[in-house]
């Protein structure tokens, strides 16, 4: 109800190019191109690399707009298979109360209604240890960050991620989920970071 008063008020508009209708209009969607990269054990799937359209919408969502979420979020549904179930990378508890959301879930969550695969929010951080400002040395260093709330019996599930930068966070929590009894060997991102020596 209050969702639909809301976009009376406030229709939404592409974060790329303001266009009004969507959190991410046809034709900016159609700026990139899908990229596949094997990094550490995982192939990652992404939209496109992360600049112009998908860059602008990515920071959109970090704003705190669930309208771009739900767009990267349908997008990336039609990449994943009903077959398996979809973990989202979680935000940091700083970081979800300063945008008042954890956008990746946000994406996950419309991923998975799309696609119709189970959304398993499992994962969480083991430390207040981020990412953001390291090198790409001590982003490859960092292990053991995150926990998982479940076990699992070699159910097959796939990480979902706004950017992946370097691959060793998206590792990291593929080996938490392996380490709980789950297969894991794929994630899909809404875009990947440009020339990036592969890992």
């Amino acid at each position: 109800m209050w969702h639909r008063a809301l976009d009376v008020l406030f229709p939404p508009q592409c974060a790329a190019c303001g266009e009004i209708g969507s959190g991410l209009c046809a034709t900016c969607a159609a700026e990139a191109t899908l990229v596949m990269e094997r990094r550490d054990a995982l192939l990652v799937e992404a939209l496109g690399v992360y600049q112009g359209a998908l860059r602008r919408a990515v920071l959109a969502v970090k704003d705190g707009r669930c309208d771009v979420a739900l767009s990267l979020g349908l997008a990336l549904g039609a990449r994943i298979a009903r077959e398996c179930a979809i973990v989202p990378v979680p935000t940091t508890r700083e970081r979800r109360r300063v945008r008042g959301m954890d956008g990746v879930v946000e994406i996950a969550r419309a991923a998975s209604q799309r696609c119709g695969a189970q959304l398993c929010d499992v994962l969480r951080h083991a430390a207040r240890d981020a990412q953001r400002g390291r090198s790409r040395v001590q982003r490859l260093s960092a292990r053991g960050r995150f926990l998982c709330d479940e076990r699992f019996r070699g159910d097959v599930l796939t990480l979902v991620d706004d950017v992946c930068t370097t691959g060793a966070t998206l590792a990291d929590c593929a080996a938490t989920l392996r380490a709980s009894g789950a297969y894991v060997e794929r994630a899909v991102v809404v875009a990947i970071a440009p020339n990036l020596p592969r890992l």
